[in-house]
């Protein structure tokens, strides 16, 4: 095994380490340390998940499997880039292209019949959503902005929208029949099994069975009710009209996989109810699954006049709607995965409040986000900046993140556990010595989901939030609920621990909403706090903040401390950026900045002097710390322009600075020996590097493919300048 391993993803990161992992590989080997790789991509991963339908030389090992092995090992150096968190949408478009490369894959089936079409479709099911993350991460998250870059942003203040006191714009969340109101929790007193079962008219469905449980685990149930829901969103839909406001729905389709894809789904039949009630059946006929989005169900019926006529006089009575694209007409319910909340809310914040209507005007907003847990979150958010006005990003202090995350913990491990009612009755949550530990009634269509987190994670959260407190000696904030079932159950985990270490007065504990007020009012006076928080609010809120503060979660310093002593260091918050390839592949120009990737690599190389004793790697990673100062210092970060420097640019400005760094040091006479030529050699043939970086922009390029490309095509695209290739190899 190398050294470090870095995740071989998909999109723009991928695409960026065709151009920057061969300079870190060359620079790593000074050191003796090898950088390998794993393949955890979309397409790497249905290559792997479907063996017995490949031809021999077509197999691929599951690398996601062998990394969920590493990461329990002490030996774990993960360098671990952004992934595709797939919608079915995305990842049928990946299967129509493997197999339009010759990959004899099975098709997704969309309503499965036989027993080989439901096994087909689970082995698919198991690689939509967050499939990656909750295998890798065997740890907690601590999330923060590098220093250099936190001082970069507070020099060059990025723009901000202006609010209003009068603005209309708003939170709508439901009152009751949501996963907040309907939640109950327990701690478990020893190991146990369990099983989920509905009983109804037709006698006991088991849901889920033979679910394991050590001693110890906190175990949530909740459901929402599909009645309320629709109430809801029809209220909002005339409420929004009645405003003259933009509708827009904020979910988490690619992580809450099973539940928000159904919520999105009401939304759209919501939104279209009289075509739905004119033309259901027919509509049925034409395969129409509004869980898939407006797009999938405009592209089904655009044959028909009658049903195309009545959806156009609906959408002409509607409120407008908030625009993914409105150059392109792409609505906020055309595909779930489209708008991801952490993703777009922090952004119309950052805007004023503002998101794009249909017309390609700005226009305050009805942010509807179902169910209360969090959306208290983004509406205290957002009275606060009409209160006070825009955060000041030039004075603003930070918001770090301490995220309970390892072995699933909480929401987003709930996948497996979440189900739509097929009937009305009693779910029970039954332990293996018949206890039921949990039940509902429920209606037909509710959903109604159970989660669980262990004491280790718990524990070991709780402990990692200690020791940062310490370090950083600033405001520190568990964003707990003591009036939320299962948040309750994590104060009485977490009050004891602080007692024990006596650093109880070092700590606060509030609701979420509080805690958001009393961390803008922190660092709107130029001070410091730490979030403390669980997975769902660790991955909003390492948006939220980043994005008010620094313009971009992309930039975040990500390190995962692994429980077995290992370190999974992640890259940012970004996602993959499906934009940025699109503009590259028509423009050969790559916007993605790859600073994420030059802190985890900093932090990695770091971690393996330390873990390994290798005082070499130990200079090499503070070299990095140098080069990405340089980087920020001398405003060579991507431009977003064609014809402007991009990914590669900035990769050739960061060997050039991390050569000349290892260069001048004066820890390590080898490598300053070794580096020294290849400084030379990168700032004597700037000239030529740049000129041959340039002249490959303009014309649209030739991957080879989206979700799988060909290696020799993106090296040549991401790789243009001989003159650099030859120093770097």
């Amino acid at each position: 095994m190398a050294d470090i391993i870095y995740t071989k993803v998909d999109e723009a990161p991928e695409l960026a380490s065709a151009s920057f992992l061969p300079i870190i590989q060359k620079f790593a080997a000074a050191a003796g340390v090898t950088v390998g790789t794993k393949d955890i991509s979309l397409a790497g991963r249905i290559l792997a998940t479907f063996p017995d339908h490949l031809n021999e030389d077509q197999r691929q090992s599951d690398d996601l499997a062998e990394l969920g092995r590493l990461v329990k090992t002490a030996d774990a150096n993960v360098i671990k880039l952004p992934n595709i968190s797939a919608s079915v949408p995305q990842l049928v478009a990946a299967i129509k292209e493997l197999q339009s490369q010759g990959f004899a894959l099975p098709d997704y089936p969309e309503t499965p019949e036989t027993d080989a079409e439901k096994a087909v479709r689970a082995k698919y099911d198991g690689l939509k959503g967050s499939a990656v993350n909750p295998v890798l991460r065997e740890g907690n998250s601590d999330r923060r902005a590098a220093k250099a870059v936190k001082s970069f942003a507070q020099n060059n203040p990025h723009r901000m929208g202006d609010w209003s006191a009068d603005s209309k714009t708003e939170v709508s969340a439901m009152s009751g029949g949501d996963f907040f109101s309907n939640e109950v929790s327990a701690t478990l007193d020893a190991d146990t099994t369990a099983k989920i079962v509905l009983l109804s008219d037709m006698g006991e469905t088991v849901l889920k069975d033979g679910i394991t449980y050590p001693a110890g685990t906190v175990v949530d149930a909740t459901f929402m009710s599909a009645e309320a829901l629709k109430s809801f969103l029809a209220d909002e839909i005339e409420k929004t009209k009645a405003d003259g406001t933009l509708f827009s729905l904020h979910m988490k389709a690619t992580m809450m996989k099973v539940s928000d894809p159904i919520i999105f789904g009401h939304a759209v039949k919501a939104f279209l109810a009289p075509v739905f009630e004119k033309h259901g059946a027919e509509m049925a006929d034409l395969g129409v699954n509004p869980n898939s989005g407006l797009g999938d169900l405009l592209a089904r019926v655009k044959g028909n006049a009658d049903i195309m006529a009545d959806i156009d006089a609906c959408m002409a009575a509607r409120p407008p709607m908030y625009m993914v694209d409105s150059d392109k007409g792409i609505t906020n319910l055309h595909v779930s995965s489209d708008v991801i909340i952490d993703a777009s809310m922090p952004a119309l914040i950052r805007a004023g409040g503002k998101g794009w209507g249909p017309d390609g005007k700005e226009s305050d907003t009805n942010c509807v986000i179902p169910d209360n847990s969090y959306a208290p979150v983004y509406d205290e958010s957002i009275k606060f900046f009409k209160e006070n006005g825009k955060l000041n990003p030039a004075t603003a202090g930070t918001v770090q993140n301490i995220g309970l995350m390892a072995q699933k913990a909480e929401e987003y491990g709930s996948h497996p556990t979440t189900f739509e009612m097929p009937s009305a009755g009693t779910v029970k949550m039954i332990l293996e010595d018949g206890t039921v530990l949990h039940e509902h009634k429920v209606e037909a269509g509710d959903i109604w989901r159970s989660a669980s987190a262990r004491k280790a994670p718990i524990e070991d959260w709780v402990n990692l939030a200690i020791d940062r407190q310490k370090a950083e000696g600033c405001r520190a904030i568990f964003w707990l609920d003591a009036d939320r079932a299962h948040d309750a159950e994590l104060i009485a985990y977490v009050k004891p621990i602080l007692e024990a270490k006596g650093v109880a007065d070092k700590f606060e504990i509030m609701a979420p909403r509080e805690a958001t007020r009393a961390s803008l009012e922190t660092i709107t006076k130029g001070e410091n706090t730490i979030a403390i928080t669980g997975n769902v609010l660790r991955d909003y809120l390492t948006d939220l903040f980043p994005i008010l503060e620094l313009a971009t979660s992309a930039k975040m310093l990500s390190i995962v401390k692994l429980m077995n002593g290992g370190g999974l260091f992640e890259t940012g918050a970004g996602g993959s950026a499906p934009k940025h390839v699109q503009q590259l592949m028509e423009q050969n120009h790559l916007r993605w900045d790859s600073l994420g990737e030059f802190c985890a690599l900093g932090e990695s190389l770091t971690f393996l002097a330390d873990a390994k004793a290798n005082e070499k790697a130990r200079v090499l990673g503070a070299a990095v710390d140098a080069a990405t100062q340089g980087i920020l210092d001398n405003g060579h970060s991507p431009s977003r322009k064609v014809g402007e420097p991009d990914n590669r640019d900035s990769h050739y400005w960061f060997a050039r600075y991390w050569a000349e760094a290892l260069a001048a040091q004066k820890t390590d006479a080898e490598l300053c020996a070794h580096f020294e030529p290849i400084a030379a050699a990168l700032a004597e043939k700037e000239a030529a590097i740049l000129s041959e970086l340039a002249a490959a922009q303009g014309p649209a390029v030739d991957l080879g493919g989206y979700y799988k490309t060909d290696a020799d095509k993106t090296a040549a695209v991401m790789r243009p300048s001989e003159t650099l290739n030859k120093i770097i190899g």
